[in-house]
C-alpha cells in the first residue's frame, strides 16, 4: 500500500507544479476564463510581485522565471521519479519559500486556503521514503 501511496504522492505533486505554469504561459486558457487563475504571464508577475514588493518588477519577473523553470523540472523529475529525493526536496523548500511569501505578503490564510503548506510538508516527507516504487530511480539501481 504505501507503494501506491508514495507514487500517488509523487503523481500529485509533480501534475501540482506543471499546471500552474501551464497556466501562466495560457496554455489552460485566457485570463478571466473558467479554472484560469492568470491566464498569461503578466498577470503571473503582478501575483509574484505582490508577493515580493520589497523586489522591483522586473526581478520579480526573473524569479517568477526561475520558480517556473524549477516547477516544471521538479515536476517532471516527481512524476517520472528521478533523483526522486532530490526533487522532493527542493519541492519542499521551493514550496516552503511560496508559502512564507504568503504568510507575510498576502496574509496568513492565503497559504492554508491553497494548501502550500501541506503540499511542502508532503513534499518533505516523499524524501524520506525508502524506496521509490515504479520509478525511473528503482529502473536505475536494479
Amino acid at each position: 500500500m504505501k507503494n501506491t501511496f508514495q507514487l500517488y504522492l509523487r503523481l500529485a505533486l509533480g501534475i501540482g507544479f506543471i499546471l500552474p505554469v501551464m497556466d501562466r504561459l495560457g496554455m489552460l486558457g485566457l485570463p478571466g476564463s473558467p479554472n484560469v487563475g492568470w491566464g498569461n504571464w503578466s498577470n503571473f508577475v503582478d501575483y509574484t510581485h505582490s508577493l515580493m514588493p520589497y523586489l522591483s518588477r522586473s526581478i520579480a519577473n526573473i524569479l517568477g522565471g526561475i520558480a517556473s523553470v524549477a516547477e516544471v523540472v521538479f515536476g517532471i523529475m516527481l512524476i517520472i521519479g528521478y533523483k526522486t529525493r532530490y526533487a522532493a526536496i527542493g519541492s519542499g523548500v521551493l514550496t516552503l519559500l511560496f508559502a512564507l511569501s504568503m504568510l507575510f505578503f498576502a496574509g496568513y490564510r492565503a497559504p492554508f486556503n491553497y494548501s502550500v503548506f501541506v503540499c511542502s510538508a508532503a513534499a518533505f516527507l516523499l524524501s524520506a521514503v525508502e524506496n521509490y516504487k515504479w520509478s525511473l530511480d528503482e529502473r536505475l539501481n536494479n
